[in-house]
């Protein structure tokens, strides 16, 4: 049984969905529109400001799309509302990003400096030089480029080096020790 399919969406003022033929769900805000195509099994009903999301059968199928099919619904909620944001730390001697209008340039210890331009609808801020702030409304569009941006220099378990999530803990290891 689906716990987290059976919770309803509360949608916030301001906040508008619309539920069309063959269960297109497009969802309007202050941040901006979402719209996507969500399984055509699955029962969507809004009543007033509540959206909630039925299976038709207990089978197995149906099971993993309910829980599924809410969550999607309530990630562009929360998207077009207050939005998504991940917050990048890069560390080791030299590593430093910048912006350059739409791209961001970083220096991650290679012969050259690594440029990335942003994709529409993510913007990525940089506070100061070790730390990077990716937006936007589309919670898989956030985490996917963050993990672009990750990928260049992971964080290794020795020294630490390389760009890691701000909530993330690197486990590190004792490095060689000399002969006694």
């Amino acid at each position: 049984m689906s716990r987290i399919g059976l919770k309803p969406i509360e949608i916030p003022a301001g906040v508008e969905v619309t539920i069309a033929e063959g269960n297109l769900v497009t969802v309007k805000g202050p941040k901006g529109s979402l719209v996507q195509k969500l399984s055509d099994e699955m029962n969507i009903k809004k009543e007033d400001n509540i959206i909630v999301v039925e299976r038709p059968t207990e089978n197995k199928k149906h099971k993993s799309l309910h829980g599924l099919t809410r969550t999607l619904i309530s990630n562009m909620v929360v998207g077009v509302s207050t939005g998504y944001e991940k917050k990048l730390i890069l560390k080791g001697v030299g590593y430093r990003a910048q912006k350059q209008g739409k791209k961001l340039v970083m220096n991650l210890g290679y012969s050259h400096p690594v440029e990335m331009e942003d994709p529409e609808g993510i913007t990525v801020e940089v506070p100061n030089q070790t730390e990077l702030i990716v937006k936007g409304m589309d919670k898989q569009l956030v985490g996917n480029y963050s993990a672009k941006i990750r990928a260049w220099r992971k964080p290794e378990p020795y020294k630490g080096k390389g760009i890691k999530y701000d909530n993330e803990v690197v486990r590190r290891k004792e490095g060689k020790t000399g002969k006694k």
